[in-house]
């Protein structure tokens, strides 16, 4: 119980470092991305930097939910990579203790995050959404801070344009000055030109005071009536000042947002408030939706010719429509006609404007679904992203910020697609709700019991040996056999025994070569199922004979032994498939070919493995004959 309760320890000394690590850097880089995500709404504003400071914060508390995931995915990977690099992880097997005991410790662990991450969305990310929302919109409506810029207009204060040839930095002086006003229109606009000027905000920060000096002012004055003489004359007014004020409205305060107007939407809902809201705003839709059934249904002609088919006599029911219309003259044909429009395009015009209001209501009915499962699916990818990260570092045995990183971004880049495309499917209406926003987490959670299983079985899934040995087993390219002498041998190999096996084995080489066809027509490749039962056969004896004479302490003998092939793929196709498939697959010509070349492949390639076998075979009677006559045997 002591050794256990030190792995314990152990495992959380490990993994509790690199997690916080992991959790900081992750929570930096979603941050920045924020930032420069709404970089615009915060630059150039004259915003305090306590505000800014605010907003970072609640910044930061909402996207914990987006870097808590990825961050226990990086640690679990980097955690078990490194275990498994140093064979730490592979002594602790070798010990009798399971993965999944050496993983209960952490996953205690991630449970009570999982939990702790629950009522953090639910309880905590309510207020810290509203808060940051609040702040992001006040920013959007502040005034942005004057910069007047030298040697080019300037449009930042409304209804006015600026041009200063040149500024002097140290006494603030404005030289050279053109300024453009069209605060009461265009048509009325007025232009100055001054040598100098000063501009500065007034203490409530509600204006701007800006100061001319030694210029002109031309406006225009079309809102005075011409004299009658001269119509085609526009009034205007020239003034010349020495020195001129000039009050214009500008609020540069930071207003903040009532948060009532976010603290209403399902942002700013927890669980229960959530529930509320969609159950009425279920019973509010469905009863809009039966009013506007009702209505369609009575203004339609169905209703009306309901009426009128319940008053009037049975053998005045059967109307003809072509025999009335053609009755009518032809204007009052065109008025009928007219009116048939019109009456189309108003219940055209009232269907949009009624499914529009439906629609609406819809999208906000499963934002708000959404909402609620959201509050669920964080605490269950946190849970899942162990489950795939530990496995898959057991696998990999690679720590360091290497192939965990890269690994990780791969997997969460993969997951945030599918979690987009679910939450765009369940916003569309195009799914239901659950199953667009629980679609990433039944992904993860198939792709965590798979790596999981693969991890406690031992599996070489990621091991690069094993796929390039397959494709060089599936080029042809083959592994050679290793026969080491053995330092103790306990039986001798019986070698008059061998020699006469080792001669009907090479026979029954012979014979398949003789009797197999390198080229085996199709349909009877089909029908045969691909069946080969004397190359299975040649190889199990060849392995036989293998096992016996690496007894021997002869070099000769164990070198000639490494000559044999090791033959893989002999199996027939109905090994791995019911004799009926195989003949549906080889009914569908498309699908059945490439199986066939591919069978048509190992083929040749099995047959120059059995050409081996039997000059082997025969190399090996010589050698055994040799040793008989210089009696070693």
């Amino acid at each position: 119980m002591l050794k256990i309760k030190r792995l314990y320890t152990f495992m959380l000394q490990t993994f509790l470092p690199l997690f916080f690590m992991t959790f900081g850097i992750c929570l930096f880089i979603v941050l920045m991305q924020f930032l420069w995500r709404y970089i615009d709404d915060m630059v150039g504003k004259g915003i305090d930097m306590l505000v800014l400071g605010e907003m970072f914060i609640y910044a930061a508390l909402s996207l914990v939910p987006m870097a808590l995931p990825l961050a226990i995915l990086l640690a679990s990977l980097m955690t078990f990579g490194s275990l498994g690099e140093r064979l730490e992880l592979l002594a602790m097997k070798s010990a009798g203790i399971s993965l999944i005991y050496i993983m209960r410790p952490l996953i205690v662990f991630i449970c009570f995050l999982s939990v702790g991450a629950f009522f953090f969305q639910n309880n905590a990310m309510p207020v810290v959404q509203v808060k940051l929302w609040s702040l992001i919109y006040s920013m959007r409506q502040k005034s942005p801070a004057l910069d007047i810029p030298q040697g080019v207009f300037f449009n930042g204060i409304d209804g006015y344009n600026l041009y200063v040839r040149q500024k002097d930095n140290e006494t603030g002086l404005l030289k050279n000055l053109m300024i453009y006003d069209y605060s009461q229109g265009f048509n009325n606009a007025m232009v100055m030109v001054a040598d100098s000027g000063r501009l500065k905000m007034s203490a409530d920060k509600l204006f701007l005071v800006l100061t001319l000096y030694d210029g002109e002012a031309f406006q225009n004055m079309r809102n005075q009536s011409p004299s009658a003489q001269v119509k085609e004359a526009v009034p205007y007014r020239r003034e010349t000042f020495l020195n001129k004020e000039i009050l214009i409205e500008y609020n540069a305060n930071f207003a903040r947002t009532d948060e009532s107007l976010f603290s209403s939407q399902y942002i700013g809902k927890n669980l229960s408030s959530l529930q509320s809201s969609v159950d009425s705003m279920t019973v509010k839709l469905d009863s809009i939706k039966a009013y506007n059934g009702v209505t369609i249904y009575n203004s339609s002609y169905k209703r009306s010719f309901s009426n009128a088919i319940a008053l009037a006599p049975i053998d005045t029911l059967v109307l003809n429509f072509d025999t009335i219309y053609q009755a009518e003259t032809p204007s009052q044909q065109a008025g009928l006609l007219g009116r048939v429009k019109s009456s189309i395009e108003g219940a055209k015009q009232e269907n949009i404007f009624k499914g529009a209001s439906i629609g609406e209501e819809s999208t906000k009915l499963r934002r708000h679904i959404m909402e609620w499962h959201t509050k669920f699916t964080i605490s269950f990818a946190c849970l899942m992203f162990f489950f795939i990260g530990a496995p898959l570092g057991a696998i990999i045995r690679k720590g360091g910020m290497g192939i965990p990183v890269v690994l990780s971004v791969i997997l969460f880049i993969f997951y945030y697609i599918i979690n987009n495309i679910g939450s765009k499917m369940a916003r569309d209406g195009v799914w239901e709700v659950w199953q667009g926003m629980w679609l990433s987490s039944a992904v993860l959670a198939a792709l965590g019991i798979f790596l999981t299983y693969k991890a406690v079985n031992d599996s070489v899934i990621l091991n690069a040996d094993t796929y390039l040995n397959a494709i060089k087993n599936l080029i042809g390219k083959r592994a050679s056999r290793k026969v080491e002498r053995k330092e103790v041998i306990i039986f001798n190999p019986d070698y008059h025994a061998v020699y006469s096996r080792l001669g009907q084995l090479s026979q029954d080489a012979c014979e398949y070569l003789a009797k197999q066809k390198r080229w085996l027509n199709y349909i009877s490749f089909w029908q045969l199922g691909g069946e080969d039962t004397a190359a299975e056969k040649i190889v199990n004896e060849m392995e036989n004979i293998v096992e016996e004479l690496s007894n021997s302490d002869q070099i000769l003998i164990l070198n000639k032994l490494m000559d044999y092939p090791i033959i893989g793929g002999y199996k027939p196709l109905s090994a791995y498939l019911n004799k009926k498939l195989c003949l549906i697959i080889g009914f569908f010509l498309p699908l059945g070919i490439p199986f066939y070349l591919f069978a048509t492949y190992r083929r040749k390639l099995l047959r120059q493995d059995i050409q081996t076998v039997q000059k082997v075979s025969e190399e090996l009677k010589d050698i055994i004959i040799n040793l008989k006559d210089t009696e070693h045997v």
